[in-house]
């Protein structure tokens, strides 16, 4: 999305209040899966690996509800992403999620993203659930957070 000459963005605003302290329900919620690589955590491919994915989206036609990316971080080396979409793209690493999702939003510097899942533990804890599976929803790229002057991060689990 262009703004003008001298300002692009490429992500769009991040409303906290959609995401902050909901209990979702998905049934069969599409999603393509990819692979980022990481040092220590630390995504060094994915904005290649956005923009492929994206393509990808906008050849089929397919939208990217709500732009949720969810990561997986698996190793020190590598980041696996979930891009939801509105519909099936042939020949593509499709997946599906279904069951009940905790969200909760996290505002800062990356680097406190050890406080954030601590207090994210406690928080499901509280509600009497139990985390399955988590990921992470890195809400903007580091262009745009700057931009908006918030960095958005979102802490999404399978619960139960």
């Amino acid at each position: 999305m262009k703004e003008n000459e001298t300002s692009t963005t490429c992500c769009p605003p991040f409303d906290p209040a959609l995401w902050d302290d909901k209990l979702i329900e998905w049934n069969n919620k599409k999603f393509i899966k990819d692979s980022v690589l990481t040092l220590f955590y630390m995504p060094i491919t994915f904005g290649k690996v956005m923009k492929r994915l994206d393509r990808k989206v906008s050849s089929a036609n397919a939208t990217i509800p709500d732009w949720l990316c969810l990561s997986d971080h698996t190793s020190k080396w590598n980041m696996d992403v979930y891009l939801a979409i509105d519909k099936e793209i042939p020949d593509e690493n499709l997946v599906t999620f279904s069951g009940k999702f905790y969200s909760k939003v996290y505002e800062g510097a990356l680097k406190e993203t050890a406080k954030w899942c601590k207090d994210y533990e406690a928080v499901v804890k509280s509600k009497g659930l139990n985390i399955k599976k988590w990921y992470m929803w890195y809400t903007t790229c580091p262009k745009c957070a700057k931009k908006y002057g918030k960095n958005y991060v979102a802490i999404v689990a399978e619960v139960e």
